[in-house]
């Protein structure tokens, strides 16, 4: 991925990096490495470590590897897995390496054996409710379980023997033996394998035994050379156990060292994984792509683009403060950069027949209309002006407002890279619906004013013949609330609104050729992207990926 023109802006871990290469602590070197688990997809929070974790890497001409935490068969699965793959390398990232934590199982399971013969971990046979009576509080020390002092050939024993599957779930765990009076609960003999007879999706029923991320998590680190390990900042605590198991795995210097930063925390959305993953089989959502869902997938389908959510990361920057994010601050990123890629084209959501009675019924003239008002490089294309054509409904009023610039009756408007035209006659239904306008046009006014007066508005339009069928989906906050976690049920404040489907909508012929992803800004109306998983047996599916302005605050 090129690097952007923009020059980074300054944060805490690019100091510390700046210090390290300043001391060649690291010889110079930075490696990092972005560890998802793969047990749904990534979202817009994921972008950020991803930005954040591979962006210093290449700052830094390092290295970044991609690493599944896959310790957890029960969740994770090979669609989770190539979707993750799919979102780094959309985001314009590739990693030097791409492991998984399954890889070093056996690595693992040997250092687990070294802690037990250093008598620093013991097989304990406590249930999970036990354990978590007697690991105590904030302001009492926890209480040493009966096993603590079981003999170092005797924990030997047993872990070899819940290694072969000689014993049921959950009967042993395997705890490292530190100190049940810290002030760091974490540090109060975490539990580091369970047993779990779960088929892995890579290492199939070869182990019934599972190390914890916090114990799998560093050794993986160290195994990789990874120098800076950056995480979000809820494991800041954790950090104590990291070093000590490759402490007290006498692992070689210099160690990797874990660095927290805030995660993010973006209004009108939810970021758990397991709130996501309910919106989806609930079927409040119609998937993890569906493009109100703050996934990666999801804002690709809406049409958001890798450099605005790289842009949007950057902006955001990094800290140790955990802080909220205004969604209108993503979307001014993704505003941004649509307006100066997309390609301008005119679509008609709610038609309204328009007939322009002294234009020759027949004649169908080809307008030349630039791709982009600022880009000639993007090109013209072709766009037919016809007899008939159809305007938005709400382009016309017969009593309009004080200050209405658009098309009123026996006045002028004119139509964008057209004529001027003037609305002489309405035509309405059986029950008083305008159904029709009949209209005039001024042949001398493509390209130039009419003489002797002035023209105010100028609205869209497409030819009724030669426009083509749309679903137009319109899409918005995905809850009312800004913190719907801070709610008792946060589908209390899901938004039943966030999804408007108009049928009916017609786009200009250009749109015929329309490929995934292509993103489009419908003048007048916003920034849409074509929809090709939905556009099937010769559907057109848009969806809106932003307004051309903020509306919300309006609302």
């Amino acid at each position: 991925m090129s690097q952007s023109e923009k020059q980074p802006a300054a944060n805490f871990l690019r100091h510390i990096i700046a210090e390290d290469n300043k001391s060649n602590k690291y010889n110079n070197k930075v490696a990092t490495r972005f560890p998802p688990e793969p047990n749904g997809y990534l979202h817009i929070g994921h972008a950020k470590s991803i930005c954040l974790n591979f962006g210093l890497a290449l700052e830094n001409q390092g290295t970044c590897n991609l690493r599944f935490d896959d310790t957890n068969p029960e969740k994770e699965s090979i669609e989770y897995m190539e979707s993750i793959e799919r979102d780094v390398k959309w985001l314009g990232f590739e990693w030097t390496g791409l492991y998984h934590a399954s890889d070093y199982f056996e690595k693992l399971y040997q250092c687990a054996e070294q802690l037990i013969n250093k008598g620093l971990a013991y097989v304990d046979s406590s249930t999970p409710d036990e354990i978590r009576e007697c690991r105590g509080t904030l302001t009492e020390p926890g209480k040493a379980s009966k096993d603590r002092d079981r003999p170092v050939e005797e924990n030997l024993d047993l872990f070899r023997r819940m290694r072969v599957g000689e014993f049921a779930d959950g009967a042993y765990v395997l705890r490292a033996k530190i100190d049940m009076a810290s002030p760091n609960i974490n540090m109060r003999d975490p539990v580091i394998y369970r047993i779990r007879r779960a088929h892995h999706h890579r290492t199939g029923d070869q182990w019934c035994i599972y190390p914890m991320y916090d114990y799998t998590h560093c050794i993986s680190d160290a195994i990789e050379n990874i120098t800076h390990s950056i995480c979000t900042l809820e494991f800041e605590d954790h950090r104590p156990l990291y070093d000590w198991v490759l402490e007290q795995l006498d692992w070689p210097q210099p160690r990797p060292h874990q660095y927290e930063f805030a995660r993010l925390q973006l209004e009108y959305t939810v970021m758990s994984k397991r709130k996501l993953n309910q919106l989806v089989m609930e079927k409040h959502v119609s998937g993890w792509d569906d493009p109100r869902m703050p996934t990666i997938a999801g804002l690709r389908r809406r049409g958001f683009t890798p450099a605005a959510i790289r842009d949007f990361c950057e902006r955001i920057g990094v800290t140790k403060q955990n802080s909220w994010i205004e969604m209108s601050m993503l979307e001014y990123c993704i505003r941004e950069d649509l307006n100066e890629n997309s390609l301008r084209v005119m679509a008609v959501l709610q038609p309204l027949r328009v007939v322009i009675d002294n234009y020759p019924e027949d004649k169908v003239e080809q307008l030349v209309i630039n791709n982009h008002p600022q880009k000639p490089e993007l090109g013209k294309r072709d766009v037919p002006f016809t007899k008939t054509l159809l305007i938005e409904q709400d382009d016309f009023d017969e009593n309009p407002p004080p200050g209405y610039k658009r098309l009123i009756l026996g006045e002028e408007v004119r139509l964008r890279g057209a004529y001027v035209i003037q609305c002489n006659e309405v035509v309405k239904d059986s029950s008083g619906q305008i159904v029709e306008l009949r209209c005039t046009y001024d042949p001398g006014t493509l390209g130039k004013n009419p003489e002797g007066r002035k023209v105010k508005g100028v609205i869209h339009w497409v030819s009724e013949t030669h426009s083509l069928p749309a679903e137009v989906r319109m899409y918005d906050r995905l809850f009312t609330v800004p913190n719907p976690d801070s709610e008792t049920n946060f589908l209390d404040v899901f938004n039943h609104n966030s999804l408007e489907t108009l049928s009916g909508c017609r786009v200009e012929a250009s749109l015929s050729n329309a490929q995934d992803n292509s993103r489009y800004q419908f003048e007048r109306l916003g920034y849409f992207c074509f929809d090709v998983k939905d556009s099937i047996n010769g559907k057109r599916v848009f969806n809106r990926a932003v307004t051309l302005r903020d509306t919300w605050d309006n609302k």
